[in-house]
């Protein structure tokens, strides 16, 4: 078959579920059948669950980032840059790239799965003081962060300084605050014992959520073993409460109490990408509302899928959506890639249905807790089947090898505290990390393709 003829389909992005469905259709398709396009800025998958341990540095942040590149079948071309914009009627889809440039790239089928962001709410100084946990830039940029504050504080002679660098306030009680604060807090109870001028007393962690129950989804038993296990260690929680002010140096909590600290973390929640927000299609709560086959109602050839996408959850029933949880995501990409091949070869595509196998929350050392299939673990058992969940979960063979190599490690000869320098040269708040001023609106996205499409005639 002539290549110009090949229809064009375009994946944009490289989480659990855009990488998912291009390795599928790498597979099930020949290179006659169709043109393959990754829209992407990172040549990697990101393993995101693991991001808490890459940044109190039980992970390095090369284990957890799957190269694209490694695939001795792997034909997809990769676009590197971001999508910013799609024009669902003329099947262009803007992107800008690394380089700064903004290209069309015109396709036949394309799956959205641009992710998430984090979700912020309109708190003064959030967004400039506030560090995320989204990124690998921001897992390695808060280690030596943590790791700078311990220092800072041993340097210094005034009281009220030391005592403000040694709080640390993690926002968010899901899975992804309840990690960041137990895993940080593991680092700096085993750092400090390298600063014998600093009392290991005024270490404080507080880890607070506006919601009346830390990980509800784990259920009553689970979530209070969890809280337990933080208390007893020394972190502070507090449920009800959330930030109602940001500086440089305190945080002021909403029921009034000031915390002095040059650390907040804030991972309370996520959002779809804007990317979302460029096709003027009907959402859910953000989410773009699909049908149960993933494909976008009135459009031909556009699926959308993973944290951007509101999934029914046929499992579930009634008005469910799936939960934005690599899990589901994983899944996801496998089937709607069968779902493109089914259409690109005039099929009936298929719905997607998910029976949730469990949710495990690793909480560093021998502390976890999990429920696989229903079953409410604690302690070692769950430390097994939370680390053994995510190991198999792994893509590659070296992803696996360096994740457990990484665990041993650790295990075995702990932690050296060494900072590599980010800060030094940049901030590395919420503001510098996502870039979220460079997506288009519908209309701008509409007018650059009609500009675009007169340039070329």
């Amino acid at each position: 078959m002539d290549i110009v003829t090949r229809p064009r389909i375009l994946v944009v992005g490289a989480g659990f579920a855009g990488v998912e469905c291009v390795r599928r259709l790498e597979r099930r398709l020949t290179p006659g059948e169709a043109e393959l396009t990754l829209v992407t800025p990172m040549s990697y998958q990101l393993y995101l669950p693991l991001l808490p341990q890459v940044a109190s540095g039980v992970l390095t942040p090369q284990s957890i980032a799957i190269s694209l590149r490694r695939s001795e079948k792997y034909r997809t071309r990769i676009i590197p840059g971001g999508a910013i914009g799609v024009d669902l009627r003329a099947k262009v889809c803007v992107i800008r790239t690394i380089a700064g440039e903004t290209v069309d790239e015109p396709y036949d089928y394309i799956v959205l799965a641009p992710g998430s962001v984090t979700r912020t709410f309109d708190i003064p100084g959030l967004t400039d003081h506030a560090f995320g946990l989204k990124s690998l830039a921001e897992a390695a940029y808060l280690r030596d962060h943590v790791i700078s504050q311990l220092d800072l504080a041993d340097a210094c002679s005034d009281p009220a300084e030391r005592a403000s660098r040694l709080q640390f306030v993690v926002v968010g009680g899901g899975y992804a605050g309840t990690e960041t604060a137990a895993c940080l807090q593991r680092l700096t109870h085993a750092a400090v014992e390298r600063y014998p001028r600093l009392d290991p007393g005024l270490i404080k962690w507080h880890l607070i959520d506006i919601a009346p129950k830390l990980m509800p989804e784990l259920g009553e038993k689970l979530g209070r073993s969890a809280q337990e296990i933080l208390t007893r260690r020394g972190i502070e929680i507090s449920l009800g409460v959330s930030i109602a002010k940001a500086g440089a140096e305190e945080v002021t909590f909403t029921d009034g109490r000031v915390v002095p600290t040059r650390t907040l973390i804030w991972t309370a929640g996520v959002v779809a990408s804007p990317l979302i927000g460029t096709l003027d299609a009907e959402t859910v709560r953000g989410r773009l509302a699909v049908n149960a086959d993933m494909r976008l109602p009135g459009y031909d050839g556009v699926f959308a899928l993973g944290d951007s996408a509101a999934v029914p959850d046929l499992a579930k029933g009634d008005d469910a959506v799936c939960p934005p949880t690599a899990q589901h995501a994983l899944r996801q990409g496998r089937h709607v890639a069968e779902n493109v091949i089914a259409s690109l070869r005039g099929r009936q595509t298929r719905p997607y249905m998910h029976q949730d196998l469990g949710l495990v929350v690793d909480l560093g050392g021998k502390d976890a807790v999990s429920k696989p299939l229903g079953y409410e673990l604690h302690g070692l058992p769950a430390q097994v089947v939370a680390r053994g969940y995510h190991w198999s979960a792994l893509r590659t063979g070296v992803a696996k090898t360096r994740v457990m190599t990484n665990w041993l490690l650790n295990a075995v000869a702990g932690d050296d505290f060494v900072r590599t320098g980010f800060q030094a040269h940049r901030p590395g708040n919420l503001r510098d990390f996502e870039y979220l001023d460079a997506y288009l609106t519908p209309e701008q996205v509409r007018a650059h393709v009609e500009e675009a499409g007169r340039a070329a005639r």
